[in-house]
C-alpha cells in the first residue's frame, strides 16, 4: 500500500514508559496550534479499549485518530501503515503527533517511519521521551529493559511530576543525564506538561545500524550477501548517532564466561566513553557499568542474555580484535 501526501507534514513522536505524563504533554503541545493550521494525532492503545483519545480535545483543527491492541512499534506494521495513510489523506494535517503506547518500542516506530515509503510524507522531528521524575530514585523500574531502550531512542527527554522529585530523584536525574550524555541532545523540565513546540520542533538525526552475525563468521557468508535482520544469536551491531558510535553484542545465555579475564580484558579497553555489560560468569551473574571516573560491577539476577555495548567518539575501532578477545572469555569457548 503507497501513499503520496501532498505535501510533507512535520512529525513527532512522543513517548515513555506507562504513566509519564505523554498525554498532558501532548495536551498542552496541541494548544499553541496556529489558528489556520490543522493538526492530526495518531495515538496507540496496548488494550483494547481507548482512554486517551477521551482526553485529547476534541474540536475543529483536530484530528485525532487511535489504534487499539498491541503495539505499533513491534506488531504487524500494516493496520498501523494503514491508519497513517487514511489519517494524512482525510486530514490533510499540517503537523503530526504520535504517542505510541507505554509499552513500546519508539526505536522501531522511528525505524518505520524513515523508510523510503514514508519519506515523501513525513519529516520526522526529534524523538522525544517523557520520563517520571519522582520515579528516579526506583532503581527497579529505571532498570528495566524498555525503560532503557526508550532512553536510548531518545535525542529529547521531558522530565515530568519534577515538583514532586525527592533529593533521591534529583541524584538520579543526575546521574541519568550523564549516562546518556552520549545518546540525549536535549534535557527539559517541565512543569504540568508545559514545554513550547519550538523546543521540541528539531529535525530527527538519522541513525545507522548494522546488525550482522558476530564478526569472526562474517567470512563465512558469500560474497554480497545481504542479511536483512539477525534474529538468532549470537550477532552484534554497530550503530553511528551524534557523532558517536556504539558497537553491542548479544550472545546466548547459555555461554559462561570467566569473571575475571573478563574484567581484565574490559579494564584494558583505550578510547572509550562508555561500556555497559552484563554476563553470565563463573562467580555467577554479573553488570558492568564503566565510564571513564568509574569502574562498576555488581552481581545481579539472570538476565535474558548476554550482552555488552560499548561507547566510543571514534569510528576507526578494531571491532574484531574486541570480539576476538571476548570470546576467549569464555569457559567453553573451545566447544
Amino acid at each position: 500500500m503507497k501513499f503520496i501526501a501532498s505535501k510533507v507534514v512535520p512529525t513527532h513522536i512522543i513517548s515513555g514508559f506507562l504513566g509519564a505524563g505523554k498525554t498532558t504533554l501532548l495536551q498542552h503541545l496541541l494548544t499553541q496550534k496556529p489558528e489556520h493550521e490543522v493538526w492530526a494525532v495518531l495515538m496507540n492503545e496496548f488494550g483494547q479499549i481507548g482512554v486517551d483519545q477521551q482526553l485529547i480535545t476534541q474540536q475543529q483543527g483536530y484530528a485525532v485518530k487511535e489504534l487499539l491492541g498491541g503495539c505499533l512499534c513491534c506488531s504487524s506494521q500494516l493496520p498501523m501503515h494503514i491508519a497513517l495513510a487514511r489519517l494524512l489523506s482525510e486530514s490533510k494535517p499540517d503537523r503530526l503527533f504520535i504517542e505510541p503506547t507505554g509499552l513500546g518500542h519508539p526505536a522501531q516506530l522511528l525505524e518505520q517511519l524513515t523508510e523510503p515509503h514514508w519519506q515523501s510524507s513525513l519529516e520526522m522531528r526529534a524523538l522525544v521521551i517523557v520520563i517520571d521524575g519522582s520515579r528516579l530514585h526506583d532503581e527497579a523500574w529505571v532498570q528495566q529493559n524498555l525503560y532503557t531502550d526508550q532512553l536510548k531512542a531518545a535525542q529529547i527527554v521531558v522530565l515530568s511530576h519534577a515538583d514532586a522529585m525527592t533529593d533521591a530523584d534529583q541524584q538520579a536525574y543526575l546521574a541519568l543525564k550523564q549516562e546518556y550524555s552520549t545518546y540525549i541532545q536535549h534535557w527539559i523540565e517541565a512543569e504540568n506538561g508545559h514545554v513550547s513546540l519550538a523546543q521540541l520542533d528539531f529535525i530527527q538525526q538519522p541513525l545507522q545500524r548494522k546488525i550482522q552475525p558476530l564478526l569472526r563468521l562474517q567470512n563465512q557468508l558469500e560474497r554480497g550477501a545481504v542479511l536483512q535482520e539477525i534474529k538468532q544469536l549470537p550477532y552484534h551491531y554497530v550503530e553511528t548517532a551524534q557523532g558517536y558510535t556504539v558497537a553491542g553484542w548479544k550472545l546466548p545465555k547459555r555461554w559462561q564466561f570467566k569473571f575475571y579475564d573478563l574484567l581484565d580484558l574490559l579494564c584494558t579497553q583505550q578510547d572509550w566513553v562508555r561500556i555497559k555489560g552484563i554476563f553470565n560468569t563463573d562467580q555467577g551473574w554479573k553488570s558492568f557499568n564503566f565510564n571513564p571516573q568509574q569502574f562498576n560491577y555488581k552481581s545481579v539476577d539472570a538476565s535474558i542474555d548476554n550482552r555488552i555495548e560499548v561507547i566510543c567518539q571514534s569510528s576507526q575501532h578494531d571491532w574484531l580484535a574486541f570480539e576476538t578477545q571476548l570470546l576467549t572469555c569464555r569457559m567453553d569457548e573451545a566447544s
